[in-house]
């Protein structure tokens, strides 16, 4: 009777064997492709705002560097240095905000053309 599976001892066995075998492929397939998914998410969540962070206290500092060493010579006092290292920042980053919108991509349309 080797058709009858309650016949055959190695049957309950070889039974969890194949679910275990099956139930672990398509955990490794759908859980680790998940897993990899949300790590990077968090990951890059993580690295946006410590980039956006360390992106402003630059600016801070470097606001603050320029002010001393425009207050360094003793030729500006300190209420002008302010305002002179406010507009030398601000000039670098509208030249920047000028580089960056001339290398914008513009959408082309049918309408446009």
């Amino acid at each position: 009777m080797a058709g009858n599976p309650l016949n055959d001892p190695n049957w309950a066995p070889e039974l969890a064997n194949l679910v275990d075998r099956y139930v672990g492929l398509v955990r490794d397939n759908v859980t680790g492709k998940a897993v990899t998914a949300v790590r990077g998410i968090v990951f890059g969540v993580v690295v946006a705002l410590t980039s956006i962070a360390a992106l402003i206290l630059g600016l801070i500092l470097g606001t603050r560097l320029l002010q001393r060493l425009v207050n360094i010579g003793g030729f500006i006092d300190r209420d002008s240095s302010v305002w002179v290292s406010y507009m030398v920042i601000g000039g670098i980053l509208v030249l920047a905000g000028m580089f960056c919108m001339r290398k914008r991509h513009t959408p082309t349309t049918e309408a446009s053309r």
